[in-house]
């Protein structure tokens, strides 16, 4: 029995909830078939947490989160709480938990299931096999940057403003993780920023092209501007290995790339802290989709993105890479069946919803593992 591994899951708002169920699934199947116990704590966040403690994270589910593991999250957010400050808001709660856990590099891969090829609106040869991965540097640039704020000048008129900064470590230290993945994918990296207009994106083009000359000579790196990245994410997207971006940047272009598997619904992220001298590191994982709540509570939302960002959390904080492609296969066999949740319909397929869909990557992973 391998040793208890200490999980926080933060379901959260909207679908949230209904999509961590079926993930809490897989967690009691592993328990009682892989000999794997975890040790798993729940709490509330983003709105359910404003509306039962007057916040959107409190300081006894910070101290858990830094506790734990390995973090589970689920989406936050909806028109419910859209009246509360900008500082109250429910978004918040991700924002601290990225900010006070140093959670720095997040990783969204963007990969298209050969059952879902006609799902993406691209055509099926542009975007047949396509397995990206986006890192996103997440507590720095311009959504932290200071000064920011919004004031009035001396002819009355109002003036917003945000500020875009990095330093040095800050971009050596989420390029190196795209350099060590793209080690062990394609050994090929593309830098993306603005270079061309900005100080700070000519600033992080120097700073990636000076650490990859003396600690990653083997990769192969390029850079691109922002705006051709996305326009070629769209022309030809398997061009790219691995992407290392700014926060802003990759907040856009994860989104889009997204849109070239077919759906949110899919798409699993994680977010890495430094490896500490303990070797722990602090990790969250979350479906890239938003809370939904036009459809919550109604049955139909697709759990496979949280159940995916499950199979990263075992794969990136507890190095289960057996356990995680198991859990992949199986969500791919399922696909391949003709099971659809409502976003991923397609000619010849047969509509599910969330708890069918669930019980059916159960099935999977039974036939997988007997």
């Amino acid at each position: 029995m391998a040793a208890n591994k200490k999980l926080l899951i933060l379901p959260g708002d909207g679908i949230g909830p209904e999509v961590m169920r079926e993930v809490r699934r897989v967690i009691d199947w592993m328990d009682r078939r892989r000999m794997v116990t975890f040790d798993v704590s729940e709490d509330y966040v983003g709105g359910a947490s404003i509306d039962a403690r007057g916040a959107p994270i409190t300081d006894n589910c910070m101290q858990a989160a830094k506790d734990a593991d390995a973090i589970l999250f689920g989406s936050v957010g909806g028109p419910k709480w859209d009246g509360i400050g900008f500082d109250k808001r429910p978004e918040v709660a991700i924002l601290r938990l990225r900010k006070e856990l140093d959670l720095f590099a997040n990783l969204r891969p963007a990969i298209v299931f050969d059952p879902l090829v006609d799902a993406s609106t691209l055509k099926a040869d542009v975007i047949r096999g396509l397995d990206i991965m986006i890192v996103r540097e997440s507590t720095g640039g311009i959504y932290f940057g200071e000064p920011r704020g919004v004031e009035t000048m001396a002819n009355g008129e109002k003036r917003g403003f945000d500020t875009e900064t990095y330093t040095t470590s800050e971009i050596e230290r989420v390029a190196r993780v795209g350099f060590e993945l793209a080690r062990k994918r394609g050994n090929k990296l593309c830098s993306v920023e603005k270079a061309n207009v900005m100080q700070s994106g000519l600033f992080w083009r120097q700073t990636v092209t000076a650490l990859q000359k003396a600690e990653y000579p083997d990769v192969e790196l390029s850079h691109m501007y922002a705006d051709n990245c996305a326009m070629q994410l769209v022309r030809n997207p398997r061009q790219f290995d691995v992407i290392v971006t700014s926060n802003i940047f990759g907040d856009l272009l994860s989104d889009l790339a997204s849109m070239l598997t077919g759906s949110l619904g899919m798409l699993p992220s994680a977010t890495l802290g430094a490896v500490q001298p303990s070797g722990k590191r602090h990790a969250l994982y979350e479906p890239i989709h938003g809370s939904a709540p036009d459809i919550a509570g109604k049955g139909v939302a697709n759990p496979l993105a949280q159940i995916l960002s499950f199979a990263m959390l075992l794969r990136y904080s507890f190095e289960m890479n057996e356990d995680a492609d198991l859990i992949e296969k199986a969500c791919v066999n399922v696909l391949g069946s003709g099971l659809r949740t409502a976003d991923i319909m397609g000619p010849g397929t047969a509509r599910v919803g969330t708890g069918v869909m669930g019980e059916s990557i159960l099935r999977e992973l039974e036939k997988l593992s007997a």
